[in-house]
């Protein structure tokens, strides 16, 4: 390495973080990898931690596990408060500071609540581990303290789980949760009969997962309704409480309430005054850099570009993941004194699983329903994980459910009895 290296500084190790990383392997860089949190989680697989049926270990990796061979790699475990762009430095919440040449904005999004977030308390959203265990206690502790309820309404109230959002996390919470309800906890109660569970997904718009294709969205609704589940649509909420949730005008009482409808992007904007969307999405040049700071990079979440055949860019996995890569090339090719050019998007497909046997997959000209579909997401998503013990850990859970309906990580932890 040259004795006076370039100083990168990556904020953030999601997808889009790590893959920039990974790319910038053996050029004449020393990266500074900033995350608030130890670990990298591959977050598609996170409502499978809220429901039950993967551990936090099969879908999380430590970070610094990940660069124990890249000596040119440091990891922080800091939370990030700022940018001083003028001084090209990034401000640690601690007073600490750390300096850059280049700086690579990863810092993903949050839960929006659209004006009240006051109803997070009774509504979280799924984004972290911490989030998955939350709410799988919550799930579970619903079933518990059903089983030991002799009111009707009220035993009512905690077998019904409203999950506010129709799109892939929404119809995946859905799916999951009616699933487990109906064919994983019958045998273990005695007081209470698990398949009458309430498993209601309310929509604002039209349909289901409005990112596909019309035929896939009714599909996903006729399946999501087959195996128990009530879709509401057309209907916007208007009230998140203690006891339920208000929409049409009524409230439905319900103990477990999850928010599955919106995100906002992290402050990135907000650090650097730069233009952003009404998501707080960095509008970014064309080469993903922020406007006024060609040394800059923002990716992922954090930001708002139409670089899919003139359409924004949406906010999963694999862009990240090809936003990562192609700052980590645009780097490389400044260090050499090359041009570099815009970033294009390129659409692999969309993926959503349904339950336990159904799926449905968008390629956009081509497109697969029902168990086919099934197979297909599960490869993809174990061919992403890291590592083959993850892989194999992973593929026998799944097997092991589809075989015998059952969910091994059905453990409640965070307290004993609490519930929302």
């Amino acid at each position: 390495m040259a004795a006076n290296p370039h100083r990168v500084v990556i904020v953030g190790a999601g997808f889009g973080g790590l893959e920039a990383t990974y790319r910038l392997a053996g050029a004449p860089v020393e990266i500074t990898l900033i995350d608030r949190r130890n670990h990298h989680l591959f977050q598609p697989l996170l409502y499978q931690v809220a429901t039950a049926s993967l551990a936090t270990s099969e879908i999380a990796w430590p970070i610094r596990h990940l660069m124990r061979d890249r000596p040119e790699v440091t990891t922080l475990f800091a939370t990030v408060s700022g940018v001083d762009a003028a001084r090209r430095c990034v401000l640690i919440d601690d007073g600490s500071e750390v300096a850059y040449d280049t700086l690579v904005l990863a810092t993903g999004a949050r839960h929006a609540y659209f004006g009240h977030d006051e109803w997070e308390q009774w509504a979280p959203g799924l984004k972290t581990l911490e989030d998955g265990t939350t709410l799988r206690r919550h799930i579970l502790v619903a079933f518990e303290r059903a089983e030991r309820e002799t009111d009707p309404a009220k035993r009512a109230a905690r077998l019904t789980f409203v999950i506010v959002g129709a799109g892939p996390t929404g119809v995946e919470l859905a799916g999951t949760i009616a699933e487990m309800a109906r064919h994983t906890l019958p045998g273990d109660f005695r007081n209470i009969d698990t398949t009458k569970a309430r498993v209601v997904l309310i929509e604002a718009g039209p349909r289901v997962l409005a990112g596909f294709a019309d035929d896939l969205s009714a599909y996903a609704q006729a399946s999501l309704e087959k195996i128990g589940v009530e879709v509401v649509l057309g209907q916007a909420v208007t009230e998140i409480n203690r006891e339920g949730v208000v929409f049409g005008g009524k409230l439905l009482e319900a103990k477990t309430r999850i928010w599955a409808a919106g995100v906002r992007a992290s402050p990135a904007a907000e650090w650097l005054g730069a233009p952003a969307d009404r998501a707080g999405r960095v509008q970014v040049e064309d080469d993903l850099t922020i406007p006024g700071h060609r040394e800059i990079f923002a990716i992922g979440d954090t930001v708002s570009i139409n670089a899919w055949e003139g359409k924004p860019v949406p906010g999963i996995a694999p862009a990240a993941k090809q936003q990562g890569r192609h700052v980590a090339e645009t780097i490389k090719a400044r260090l050499r004194g090359a041009a570099t050019g815009p970033f294009r998007y390129k659409h692999a497909g969309s993926l959503a699983q349904i339950g336990k046997r159904l799926a449905v997959i968008d390629f956009g000209r081509f497109k697969l329903r029902g168990t086919i579909a099934w197979w297909i997401w599960g490869i993809a998503h174990i061919y992403f994980l890291i590592g083959l013990r993850h892989r194999l850990s992973v593929a026998l859970s799944w097997l092991w459910i589809y075989a015998r309906d059952q969910r091994a990580a059905r453990l409640i932890t965070q307290g004993s009895s609490k519930v929302m």
